[in-house]
């Protein structure tokens, strides 16, 4: 088993919970195209505007919110409290484009932050370093004014020192009037030049400014690795991959966490149809947490403050196998051990878990095992399996004297992935 450097965030408690949601709440809840839908579709601010003038989530429930993260498993959420497109959850002091103006005219981030606790949960801001609607924000490759003709002279006497003063500012906000455990920063791009426009990386966002504030304010809160400064990040955060080993950077492992979402977009997209299937949702799950990461699935809710019902059944797919699972993802890492084919490990200590992808026919074969088993059950119901003799599976499956043979029944159990317990010796 591999052990990540030490962070300077506490990530002791993150890397033992594994599993979180992720959560993509703004304007853009209105078109419901994807919270992108102001860069994608080029869409001027004085346009864009007319979704803060009817933004009123009079729905909103947080605890309803927090419920469904606890039953799903979830043991964290990071909520974006400032997206891409600049608008506030919150009722900050430097900005009018914020939640307190808009008809519903309530701050946002504070009864969210007391009814995750209330359910036991810990809870991060996400914070976009992007901001489409800043009057000192260069206009860059994603800017919605990107190709407007006259984009050097909207460029003039833009100043990005400010912009970044704006974010120190309403990052102090953030970190002294609520108690977060994450710090959850998006993102950069140095290299991506577009049209004669430059991209942004530490030196525009000032990180090394931003990154002594917000060690100061809290020096042991998690810290993402977006700021374009190697020395602040304490996670690492693949996004819409699935990565099939331990994360590394410098070939050194590192705490990761992979975000996923549960169809192709962040937030709330009436129209878009990819969601994943139950085994989908719970082999990211398995298969993260295998190579020794954390899972951050994400739900965008609807301009009304809700899930909606796709996000609520699968959210169930959770909650209905982690009910049953959840010591096999929870204080688990990558295993040493060799898994057999179409399944993978997750270990607790003397605890070993095989979540079995593909049902075999009646035996499952685990290498360098032999010997070294105390007793083996299904997790979902406690029963036993028994363990078949090393003199018939040499004779009968030509297998080595060091591999265990597991006898299983034909049928497979009734859940989207069985798991195997073994009590190692």
């Amino acid at each position: 088993m591999l052990t990540p450097k030490p962070t300077q965030g506490d990530t002791e408690w993150f890397v033992h919970d594994r599993f979180g949601m992720f959560i993509h709440w703004g304007l853009y809840a209105l078109p419901s195209r994807h919270e992108w839908v102001q860069s994608r579709e080029e869409i001027a601010p004085e346009v864009y505007r007319q979704y803060f003038e009817r933004f009123n989530p009079t729905l909103y429930d947080p605890q309803q919110w927090a419920k469904a993260a606890r039953e799903a498993g979830m043991k964290y959420a990071v909520i974006t409290s400032k997206h891409h497109e600049g608008f506030c959850l919150w009722d900050s002091a430097y900005t009018d484009y914020k939640v307190t103006n808009t008809p519903y005219g309530k701050d946002l981030l504070k009864p969210f932050v007391e009814a995750f606790k209330a359910e036991g949960l810990r809870v991060g801001f996400y914070y976009s370093l992007i901001d489409w609607h800043h009057p000192h924000f260069p206009i860059d490759i994603f800017h919605p004014l990107r190709n407007h003709p006259d984009v050097a002279k909207l460029n003039k006497g833009r100043e990005m020192p400010r912009y970044a003063e704006y974010m120190r500012n309403q990052v102090q906000e953030l970190l002294t009037q609520f108690d977060i455990d994450i710090l959850w920063c998006d993102f950069s791009y140095p290299g991506r030049h577009y049209n004669g426009l430059p991209g942004k990386g530490h030196n525009d966002w000032e990180s090394e400014k931003l990154y002594a504030l917000i060690r100061d304010l809290k020096p042991r809160i998690i810290l993402n690795n977006r700021l374009d400064l190697p020395v602040a990040a304490d996670i690492y955060t693949p996004e819409q991959v699935q990565p099939i080993e331990w994360v590394k950077v410098n070939g050194e492992p590192v705490v990761w966490e992979a975000c996923q979402t549960f169809s192709g977009s962040w937030g709330y997209h009436r129209d878009e149809e990819t969601w994943k299937s139950p085994g989908q949702l719970i082999r990211m799950l398995i298969n993260t947490v295998a190579c020794g990461g954390n899972l951050l699935m994400n739900v965008g809710p609807t301009s009304r403050g809700t899930f909606d019902r796709r996000a609520l059944d699968s959210l169930a797919v959770y909650r209905d196998w982690m009910a049953l699972h959840g010591e096999a993802i929870y204080g688990c890492t990558q295993s040493a051990y060799e898994a057999p084919q179409d399944c993978r490990l997750t270990q607790n200590g003397k605890r070993l878990f095989v979540h079995v992808y593909a049902w075999p026919f009646k035996h499952l074969l685990l290498k360098g095992l032999a010997d070294k088993v105390a007793y083996v059950c299904f997790l979902h119901d406690g029963s036993e399996i028994t363990l078949k003799s090393s003199d018939w599976a040499t004779h009968q499956l030509q297998t080595g004297g060091d591999t265990l043979i597991l006898e299983l029944p034909v049928k497979k159990p009734d859940v989207v992935v069985p798991v195997i317990e073994l009590e190692l010796k």
